[in-house]
């Protein structure tokens, strides 16, 4: 299981990629669009990162015509949120709602009107 993630891992290490992933999160964009994105980097460059995103299965690219389409495939992620944060998640949520109950309740007591004392 652990040599699975590892290309994943491996692609999210690098700033530039997980730039290239922000973009595509945002919906599909054809490779020149995203090289146009990065101009400190030379074309083959940025190819070279789309590269590994494909490889660890983070991007999906499609032809159509001459024009390449690339979009972000979540299913990766998923298996790194599922493996490494789901079972936190109900003790957050159970958190948040206490935390919620109790604001809600210290509001609602000083809201409530004072006894005027004798």
């Amino acid at each position: 299981m652990e040599e699975d993630l590892n290309p994943i891992w491996k692609a999210l290490a690098d700033s530039t990629r997980r730039r290239i992933l922000d973009l595509l999160r945002d919906g599909p964009r054809q490779t020149t669009e995203i090289v146009e994105q990065f101009p400190h980097l030379s074309r083959f460059g940025v190819m070279k990162h789309l590269d590994v995103l494909r490889e660890a299965g983070l991007v999906r690219t499609r032809s159509e015509g001459r024009r390449r389409i690339n979009s972000l495939n979540v299913a990766p992620i998923r298996q790194i949120f599922e493996r490494w944060i789901s079972k936190y998640e109900a003790y957050w949520t159970n958190t948040i709602l206490r935390v919620k109950e109790s604001a809600e309740a210290d509001e609602a007591e000083r809201r409530r009107p004072r006894a005027k004392k004798a």
